[in-house]
């Protein structure tokens, strides 16, 4: 069966996440061109986090227990409007459109990665109780911002090497579409193995579950809203 979209212009039950816990580190991605596409993505006017209710505040519980071992959560993406997918799906369809592979997608041809499972529609950001995130070391690090046309760096290469993210290692970079970016990948070891296994840690603790291809992706078990698909953009007036 198809999804059931939401259009509706606003967002039931969903907040602005710093609102809710205004600790919490926000860098978010696709409001930029800093992202596997390489411009602002379709349905991000603001750089926001937008969740349902339920997953922030259960975000908040993990804030509380990053802080208490020295750590902050960032998020890398929160909801994400279906009208954000089908721009993802559009862009998939357009070989020539290459800007970033040297950084995302390094090993990857650009036709395999919906096949492969990198990227997906629908998504459960659309959803509004998934996220995308890592831990920083508290107090933050400051991030060298990203300025378009910088030389790129495969997320794939030493934490030192790769984008300056101020992320503690977790072995890639975030949205680094390669096996190596998969949450058990036995090549991670070290110091990046034992920082996923802290995040999983305190993101289970929480209610939330990890999507094994992606260190960064979790989605909260008992999400409100499991079949619905919103397309409200990314934007404070769409929480009301």
């Amino acid at each position: 069966h198809p999804p059931a979209v939401d259009a509706r212009r606003a967002l039931p039950g969903f907040v602005v996440l710093t609102d809710v816990d205004p600790r919490i580190h926000t860098d978010i991605r696709y409001a930029t061109a800093h992202n596997f596409v390489g411009r602002p993505i379709a349905g991000y006017p603001e750089p926001l986090c937008l969740l349902t209710r339920q997953a922030a505040e259960a975000l908040r519980r993990v804030q509380d227990a990053a802080l208490a071992g020295g750590h902050s959560l960032k998020v890398y993406d929160c909801y994400r409007p279906r009208p954000a997918v089908d721009d993802f799906v559009a862009w998939s369809k357009r070989p020539g459109e290459q800007q970033t592979k040297a950084e995302f997608y390094p090993d990857v041809a650009k036709d395999r990665l919906f096949a492969e499972g990198y990227v997906g529609a629908p998504t459960a950001h659309s959803r509004g109780s998934a996220v995308d995130l890592t831990l920083v070391d508290e107090p933050a690090a400051s991030q060298s911002p990203y300025r378009p046309g910088q030389p790129l760096v495969a997320c794939t290469r030493p934490h030192g090497q790769r984008f300056a993210d101020n992320s503690i290692d977790m072995g890639t970079g975030f949205d680094c579409f390669d096996p190596r970016a998969h949450t058990a990948d036995p090549r991670i070891t070290g110091a990046a193995r034992d920082n996923r296994q802290m995040l999983r840690r305190l993101m289970t603790g929480a209610g939330f579950v990890n999507y094994d291809r992606e260190w960064w992706h979790y989605s909260l078990r008992d999400e409100p809203y499991p079949d619905t698909f919103f397309a409200a953009p990314v934007a404070r007036s769409s929480v009301g």
